[in-house]
């Protein structure tokens, strides 16, 4: 079957799709599968997608959309899981913004119950020029695979203890002070659900080259995929030139998106210069300090995100022996500390 597209989810754009698709009746459950489908409903809350470029659109009833399967395990949004059989006419579930399709099995209140999507089929790919036999799209498929053996460069770590504790925004403020430094600076998302909004930013702040999980074939990443993605990341950015690497982890260190896995690979942690944790509270700012160090042997060297808005939080990060520097009222000291950090770190491996 032949259709037109009113909307090609982020999640889709290593395969560079158009807007007319060719659909398959038989559907392969699995991670990474492209799945047309049609939107069910309206909502006022959580009621976007992205495109391939990161723009957000809002969706209606009867949009036709593209996506792809997956699974997701938000604190502060869905809770999805991957369908072990799927069949045109079933009813998914919306579980991003960025179109990742599944079986939602639980929700938070502030983004509602999720968008349902009829599939339609399964998107199918041509990959010999000429030939009217297609293949079952995945995202996969002209993913980044790495570049063994590249020199690696200085990583600077962005953690933190949840979502929205403010790695992002200290991620930026950190690229653009290497890039006002005379650094080409590579930005990546290692963690997470696939939505391009975060190394997006990293590039509105100066990021040379950004990469992140689902430019190396993951939908949402997790402890059985994140090491090697974040391995493919590192690699493919060096390999692009850039001088270092500010790399966000998607969710907490204590989530399901893999994290952990990174933080206690060896060859991951020897990639690290300097180490960045957002929290939003003392509570998390010392749990997150202590777990850090006493589980992957990792030495905190500042402490941000709302933790540190105003002077009581950074007044009890001084108790714990950390530098306290708020991304957002104190970006210069942020910036200049892990810039003295990375280039002390590059000093010393020469």
């Amino acid at each position: 079957m032949r259709i037109h597209l009113d909307k090609i989810a982020s999640v889709t754009r290593n395969l560079n799709l158009g807007r007319w698709v060719t659909l398959g009746g038989e559907i392969e459950a699995r991670e990474g599968a492209v799945i047309a489908g049609r939107i069910h409903g309206e909502k006022n809350v959580y009621n976007q997608l992205e495109d391939v470029h990161g723009r957000m659109s809002v969706l209606h009833d009867g949009d036709i959309i593209v996506g792809a399967l997956g699974h997701r395990n938000a604190l502060q949004g869905y809770e999805g899981i991957l369908p072990t059989k799927v069949e045109p006419g079933d009813r998914l579930h919306l579980l991003n913004l960025g179109g990742v399709m599944g079986i939602c099995v639980s929700s938070n209140p502030g983004v509602g119950a999720p968008f349902e999507v009829e599939v339609l089929g399964q998107v199918l790919s041509f990959p010999q020029f000429g030939s009217r036999l297609g293949q079952p799209a995945f995202i996969q498929t002209g993913a980044v695979e790495g570049k063994p053996g590249t020199r690696p460069v200085p990583v600077v770590y962005v953690a933190g203890t949840c979502m929205n504790a403010g790695k992002t925004f200290a991620a930026c403020v950190l690229v653009r002070a290497f890039s006002q430094a005379g650094f080409k600076v590579g930005g990546a998302k290692l963690t997470g659900v696939s939505l391009m909004r975060d190394i997006l930013a990293m590039q509105d702040y100066g990021a040379e080259a950004i990469l992140d999980f689902t430019d190396a074939g993951v939908t949402c990443s997790g402890p059985a995929t994140a090491v090697a993605a974040a391995e493919k990341i590192f690699t493919e950015l060096a390999d692009k030139g850039v001088d270092l690497i500010v790399a966000e982890t998607g969710d907490g260190i204590l989530g399901e998106y893999g994290v952990q896995a990174i933080l206690a690979d060896p060859g991951l942690r020897a990639w690290g210069a300097a180490f960045v944790l957002c929290a939003n509270d003392p509570v998390g700012v010392e749990g997150g300090v202590r777990n850090l160090k006493d589980v992957y042997g990792i030495d905190v060297d500042v402490v941000a995100g709302p933790a540190t808005d105003n002077r009581v939080g950074g007044r009890f990060v001084a108790t714990l022996g950390l530098p306290a520097h708020n991304a957002r009222n104190q970006a210069r000291e942020l910036g200049a500390l892990v810039v003295a950090k990375v280039r002390a770190n590059l000093e010393s491996r020469t």
